[in-house]
């Protein structure tokens, strides 16, 4: 029989159930069915949000029975409902009066460790922790919960083994925790594409999680940054160097100094596809914000020179064809909209932006068909059922008018509660469609 110094009666009794053949079997307690519980807290975020997770040591009533009168009874089971009820300052005194009774029990030391890990008291948790593995190595959550400890000290190359383990859990939550804490050790230990891959992972397995996709949204702009300087470290004078500088001031509206790199990059290659119109795009933005006739001048040239390099280019006959419809000349509005569309039928912009240029010339029905394509296209688009419900209206079609404006006020109601939260979309790569104050006569 085993009988450890001090153990509490009931502890006694389990521990003989579970060591004695001959013992009736109606009250045995295995040790091995211990069961855990654990309110964890999310270490990660700020607001910490606490997740009911199996781990608070629960002794089965049976093996309790023996001694109800039991002070240490009494005092385990009074440390056991504090940390079912998230009490964890009663809780962390009781369990530390049955670990300093009990140091060969594992499971208590599991415990403690756990709320010392839940009161963010990492540097107390992990000796806990670790003093339960020794004693029972099996305790696999403890482990993960020990690595996580590390990691938020900081000592990520003692965490990486349990994180990256707990990363393989089957277990989505305690998954879904070490990933976190996994892009966070990869990160301090400069491993930027180990914590990509993680990132890329998560993303997957919890494509809505809001937690998830702001810290995925860091290590994805962190990588970007990294690579970017890794380019101008490397090739301080290259095309490439000078084409990353350029766009990254063209996305700040920084539209002159974009203009001087793109011209840099066309003096180191001057074939290089798609420069001209980059070029173009940077002096049309500073002529609209200048109001500079010279600029949108030079930008026309530019687009003209990208579609002699590149007759193909859609984008470039597009830009040109809305100068023109801007500017009231709606027969060469229509080519260039009509050559951007025969190289990309899928232009949903062009296809806007023709149906625009055709009504301003009083072909409404022709009108029609583009705009038709372009909601099929791109059923999101506002612009377009702002201009479907003008067509509608000019045709005499009263209750396709009706729906088409009603698509349109839900669609700007979304767009005016997207920019509530500030400027998250992507810059496009065209000039955008906009609904017409007073269209061009």
């Amino acid at each position: 029989m085993i009988e450890p110094v001090a153990t509490p009666r009931a502890l006694r009794a389990s521990f003989a159930a579970c060591s004695t053949p001959e013992t009736d079997t109606s009250n045995m307690c295995d040790l091995r069915s211990f069961a855990f519980f654990l309110r964890y807290t999310r270490t990660v975020t700020a607001a910490r949000k606490q997740l009911l997770f199996v781990f608070t040591l629960l002794y089965p009533l049976a093996c309790l029975a023996h001694s109800q009168e039991s002070y240490l009874d009494q005092q385990y089971e009074a440390a056991q409902r504090a940390l079912t009820a998230g009490n964890y300052p009663e809780a962390q005194r009781a369990f530390e009066e049955l670990a300093q009774a009990h140091p060969e029990i594992a499971e208590i030391h599991a415990n403690l460790g756990l709320i010392y890990f839940e009161e963010r008291k990492f540097e107390k948790a992990i000796p806990e922790l670790r003093r339960a593995l020794k004693l029972k190595p099996a305790l696999s959550n403890s482990a993960t919960i020990l690595a996580m400890s590390l990691s938020e000290l900081g000592r990520y190359s003692e965490a990486l083994p349990g994180l990256e383990n707990g990363f393989r859990s089957a277990d989505r939550e305690m998954k879904r925790m070490c990933g976190l804490q996994l892009e966070r050790a990869y990160t301090g230990l400069h491993r930027d594409s180990n914590a990509v891959e993680v990132a890329l992972e998560l993303a997957s397995a919890y494509p809505n999680d809001p937690e998830i996709l702001y810290h995925n949204g860091k290590i994805f702009g962190n990588f970007a940054y990294l690579t970017m300087r890794k380019l101008r470290e490397v090739a301080p004078e290259s095309a490439w160097r000078h084409l990353a500088a350029a766009e990254a001031y063209e996305s700040q509206g920084s539209n002159n100094e974009a203009a001087a790199e793109y011209r840099r990059v066309l003096a180191l290659d001057r074939n290089r596809p798609g420069i001209h119109y980059r070029l173009a795009r940077a002096l049309l933005a500073g002529s609209r914000q200048t109001h500079s006739i010279e600029e949108a001048t030079e930008a026309q040239k530019e687009f003209l020179q990208e579609l002699e390099d590149d007759p193909l280019n859609a984008n470039a006959a597009y830009e040109l064809a809305e100068e023109h419809r801007k500017a009231g000349e709606f027969e060469e509005a229509q080519k260039f909209f009509d050559r951007a569309l025969s190289h990309y039928p899928d232009f949903e912009e062009a296809q806007v932006g023709i149906a625009a240029t055709l009504m301003s010339l009083r072909k409404p029905e022709e009108a029609l068909a583009h705009l038709r394509k372009a909601v099929e296209l791109n059923p999101t688009d506002e612009v377009a059922w702002f201009r479907l419900a003008q067509v509608y209206r000019t045709t005499g079609n009263a209750a396709e008018q009706q729906k088409a404006l009603l698509e349109y006020h839900r669609l700007h109601e979304e767009e005016l509660k997207r920019e509530g939260f500030g400027p998250m979309a992507v810059p496009s790569e065209v000039t955008k469609q906009e609904v017409d104050a007073s269209p061009p006569q």
